[in-house]
């Protein structure tokens, strides 16, 4: 089974739907986020598009705490929608089939990456400038 781009976005407007109820709430925001550290340790291969989503989750986590709001809350919501498609167990593809398992998580989270590449660069250069620096997974 393909994902196209058109898949991606409607399961990723549903989560970023869902991640807009819990954004103020970080509690539940955490929870998400460790969620996620567990998940990708189940991943054999970190690819180009996972690669940045330590960077992505560190923007997530400074949005939360406050320490970073130079970043719209819908960019924040969608990052976060797609941290909860990869942590949640509702899939189009099983997890459990191998490869073909990751390909919808991999669609919906680089799809966030591809919406959301200005703000992550921004929030990139503001970390390098030594900023954020306090700011955990």
């Amino acid at each position: 089974m393909n994902i196209n781009m058109d898949q991606a976005k409607n399961l990723l407007e549903n989560s970023a739907a869902q991640a807009e109820s819990i954004l103020n709430d970080p509690s539940k925001v955490d929870e998400i986020l460790i969620q996620l550290e567990e998940k990708l340790k189940e991943v054999p291969v970190i690819g180009d598009t996972l690669s940045d989503l330590p960077l992505m989750i560190a923007m997530v986590k400074g949005y939360v705490t406050k320490q970073y709001d130079q970043v719209s809350p819908k960019v924040i919501a969608l990052l976060l929608g797609s941290f909860i498609y990869l942590v949640k167990k509702n899939d189009l593809i099983s997890d459990k089939i191998p490869v073909l398992g990751i390909a919808d998580d991999l669609a919906v989270l680089g799809l966030a990456l591809k919406l959301s590449g200005k703000e992550l660069n921004d929030f990139s250069a503001w970390r390098k400038a030594g900023n954020g620096q306090q700011i955990v997974l």
